[in-house]
């Protein structure tokens, strides 16, 4: 017997780790990609900041807006029936005070419906975590390499591989779950770290370029997916090598355009039958006409106009 999909929430992936159960994160930007990440069946989507390198083609996430961010979201959301919905609150957005992380929260809620959101930063991110927790929203934490530190930390560096280093990538991830955090992104540090963080906390760690040991993992899905094939990080494993083959297939149609060869009359609509002048009186052509209509809407409703 198929047992029946139920929504993810925080409480099930804090009910995952208590149990051992490995969770299931990836990243989805758009309606149709957040469509097929839920289709199969992972726990959780990120709308990640990330969107600024893999979509808008920046070199980092830095110029990614709040008002990028709620888009991109609430795309997500809408095609999202069971995996729990995480939005990235981009740099700049709860820099500034408290409050200010606050209100960009609520509007990543309240108008791109994500489910919680996500920050970097340990021990100087508590009174924002602690601000946001206490709006009714759930927060995920991101400690070891955080992506908006770019600039500071000197590029997107392993963090966490000296005694000391590692001693303060412990101190943020235990600061920031004493903050309330329901989960915790450990990006880029050693395997034994991230095991000594999830021995340590009672939240889910969620891993990236952090080993096996976490409570779950989250990987890009253009990465996992292998759109980009010159993007290769240790890290990484490409489940799928798909971006060749989007290349081979536009050139499939491009040859196909240009030979003529497509559309077929398969691909094509029959024309009109000519019919004798007066032979239709107005209530036809009415009655035609809504037809019409109704065929346009079939075809939009089906996904196949462009």
């Amino acid at each position: 017997m198929k047992t029946q999909r139920r929504k993810i929430t925080i409480r099930t992936l804090a009910a995952r780790k208590r149990k051992g159960i490995p969770i299931t994160m990836v990243t989805a930007y758009d309606a149709t990609m957040a469509r097929l990440m839920d289709a199969a069946g992972v726990d959780a989507i990120l709308i990640g900041d990330s969107l600024g390198m893999v979509v808008q083609g920046h070199e980092h996430t830095l110029e990614v807006t709040l008002e990028h961010m709620i888009y991109h979201t609430s795309c997500v959301a809408r095609a999202t029936k069971f995996a729990h919905v995480v939005a990235d609150m981009p740099f700049g957005s709860y820099h500034v005070s408290p409050q200010q992380a606050v209100t960009s929260a609520i509007r990543l809620i309240k108008e791109g419906s994500a489910e919680a959101v996500k920050l970097e930063g340990g021990a100087e991110r508590v009174d924002a975590i602690r601000a946001i927790t206490e709006a009714q929203i759930p927060v995920m934490g991101h400690v070891g390499l955080t992506p908006q530190s770019v600039h500071r930390i000197g590029g997107f560096r392993i963090q966490g591989r000296t005694d000391k280093a590692a001693d303060r990538v412990f101190e943020d991830a235990l600061a920031v779950a004493e903050a309330g955090v329901y989960s915790i992104v450990l990006e880029s540090i050693p395997h034994d770290l991230a095991e000594r963080i999830s021995n340590a906390v009672s939240v889910p760690t969620i891993g990236i370029g952090a080993g096996s040991r976490c409570d779950g993992q989250v990987l890009v899905c253009y990465d996992m997916l292998g759109f980009d094939e010159a993007f290769e990080p240790r890290f990484l494993k490409k489940f799928a090598r798909l971006g060749p083959q989007i290349v081979s297939a536009v050139q499939a149609y491009g040859d196909e355009v240009r030979e003529r060869s497509f559309p077929t009359l398969e691909h094509s609509f029959e024309g009109l039958q000519s019919e004798k002048p007066g032979e239709k009186n107005q209530a036809e052509g009415a009655q035609e006409s809504a037809e019409g209509e109704g065929d346009q809407t079939a075809l939009y409703n089906s996904g196949k106009s462009a």
